[in-house]
Formats: C-alpha cells, structure tokens, sequence
C-alpha cells in the first residue's frame, strides 16, 4: 500500500508535526511504502495555496494522509482516498465574527467534507472539533501523537535547594507570564525553550526569577533540556494534546500542568494538574513537587507507565488500522 504524508512547509523552527510523523512512518509495517510530499509554499496567501493544491493532487497515492495545517490539501485529493489529521481549533477560540466563520467553512467544514475520514489526537479535540463543525462523529477517529524512542529514562538526582524547571513554549497559550508569578518567590532556575517577546521579558524581570532561555534548538539539544532539569510545568491554557508532558515522563521527569482540555487525558495519573488561570495554584503545585520527594517519585514511576501508551510502534499500528478501514472501502 502506498501512503502519501502530505506535510507544511516548516518554517521558523516549528517541526513538531513533522518530527511527530517522522516517528511514525519509521514505525509503520513493511506492507506501507511511505512517501513525504512537502508543500512547495507557506500556507500564506491565495495564489501559493492554489499552486499547493495542483501540485498535491498529481502527488496521490493509495491512501493520502494530510498531517495537519495545510487542511485545504484536501479539495483536489481523491475524497474516498485521504485521511485528514487535526491536531487542534485554536484559531477558532481567538477569531471572531465574519474571519472566524469564514475560517470554519474553509479550514475545516470544507476539508472535512472533502475527505474519508478525520483523525484527531486527544478525546479533548474530538469533542471541540464536534462542538464547532458539523460532523458526523462515526467519521472522527482519535489517534493520539506519539513520544519518540530516543526519549527515554535519564537519572539525574532531583536538587532541591535550587531546582532547574524547564519551561516548554512562549506561546500565548503557554501561559509563561503566569508561571513567572508563580515563581517569584521560589528559589529555582527557570529554564525556557522559545521566542521571549517584551512583555514576557518584563514580566519574568519584574518576577524576579532566575531564567534562561534558548530557542530553534535541534531535537537532540531538547532532549538534553528534559535530561538536564529538574521538573517540567507545562501549564498552558490551551492544548491540542501536550507533547511535552508525555516527553518529560519518558526521561523521567516530574510534570505541573494543567487541568485543562486535552492535558489530563494525556497525563493520566502522572502529573501534578493545577488551575492554569490561578497563580497561587501552580505555586501551589510546584511546591509539593519540589517538598514531597514520595510525590515526586510516584509522579516519575506512573509517568513511565503512562507514557507506554503514546510509543511510536502503538500509535503507528492504530494509523495503519485507519488506512486498512479506507482502503478497504474504496
């Protein structure tokens, strides 16, 4: 069976789809013969878009698999053939009015309309998914992202006078200037792999916490940061999953994070789970990682467990389960 992995063009160090996908093609079995078709343009703009869409559409194979944020891939693939993934509906949490609707019908009713079969990567993105767009649900498969291999236990011995506490993201979403708050009276080093924009400079500096930040790190140099801290807080206000909890458990790793969307499913019982919006609960809960080493430790020993869930050989198996459904019924 030949499979397509259509994928964005990447651009300004965001490859977390790609590197996902990667995974789980190196994963696939021998039947699959897998091939990357990577858009010739950004997703920007009318005319790079269209000549995207041609371009797919001589492309095809058996099956067609558009990885995620290039949903519009789908409007010249052969319908009965494609399997479209989104990974979240952020965009239409943020929009508004006529640009919102208007994002709706083009980035996802249309596509979804346009394919065989959607897959999702948390319960919690199904359920906004059907929320939003009118759907049938018997077409909506959940298939969660994967942690990759290389991720795997790293002792490091906890420091508990001056804790490095890895922060994954600068996003809005990722919630920095309240962690920063949060911290601002807790002796640590609060270690940040992103973009900081002013307002986050000023926040973390008005905070008074030690930090460092690094960003467009290569993936061996982010599994160093996970290896090299201490606990990761990962309280975002919005996930489409959470890469980073799974792959702060596989390492070893103590996890904050939130009580939010898709977070707790992904955690499982591996996470210490606060209230992103409330600043005295994430102190709350980092403090009791930091002071309570029998917490901490049974954090680290459910994250091993959990994690065996979100390997690459589990979630590749489910994906070619899909394919077999499509290519079956063609």
């Amino acid at each position: 069976m030949r499979v397509t992995f259509y994928q964005r063009l990447a651009q300004g160090g965001a490859v977390s789809i790609e590197r996902l996908f990667a995974d789980i093609r190196r994963s696939l079995p021998d039947n699959i013969q897998a091939t990357v078709a990577v858009s010739r343009f950004a997703s920007k703009g009318f005319f790079p878009r269209i000549y995207n869409m041609i371009e797919a559409a001589f492309r095809q194979g058996d099956i067609n698999h558009i990885t995620g944020d290039v949903h519009y891939l789908a409007l010249l693939l052969r319908k009965r053939k494609t399997l479209l993934t989104i990974h979240d509906l952020v965009l239409v949490h943020r929009l508004k009015g006529w640009r919102r609707s208007l994002l709706v019908f083009l980035w996802y009713w249309l596509p979804i309309k346009r394919v065989a079969m959607v897959s999702v990567i948390s319960e919690s993105t199904k359920k906004d998914l059907l929320e939003h767009i009118k759907v049938d649900p018997k077409k909506v498969r959940v298939v969660y992202d994967c942690v990759s291999d290389d991720f795997k236990p790293f002792f490091n011995e906890f420091n508990v006078v001056k804790p490095v506490i890895l922060q994954i993201g600068t996003g809005l979403n990722k919630n920095l200037e309240r962690v920063a708050l949060a911290l601002s009276e807790i002796s640590c080093h609060l270690r940040i792999i992103g973009e900081l924009n002013i307002e986050q400079k000023l926040a973390l500096e008005r905070s008074g916490v030690e930090y460092s930040a690094v960003c467009n790190i290569s993936d061996e140099e982010l599994l160093k940061e996970y290896c090299l801290c201490d606990l990761v807080v990962f309280v975002s206000t919005f996930e489409g999953f959470g890469l980073p909890i799974i792959e702060a458990q596989a390492v070893g790793r103590p996890v904050v994070t939130s009580t939010l969307w898709s977070m707790p499913e992904v955690a499982g019982n591996a996470a210490c789970l606060v209230d992103p919006f409330k600043i005295e609960d994430i102190k709350k809960g980092l403090l009791r990682v930091m002071s309570d080493k029998n917490y901490r430790n049974s954090l680290v020993a459910n994250g091993y467990i959990n994690v065996q869930r979100f390997r690459p050989k589990q979630i590749a198996d489910q994906y070619n389960q899909l394919y077999e459904e499509i290519y079956a019924s063609k």
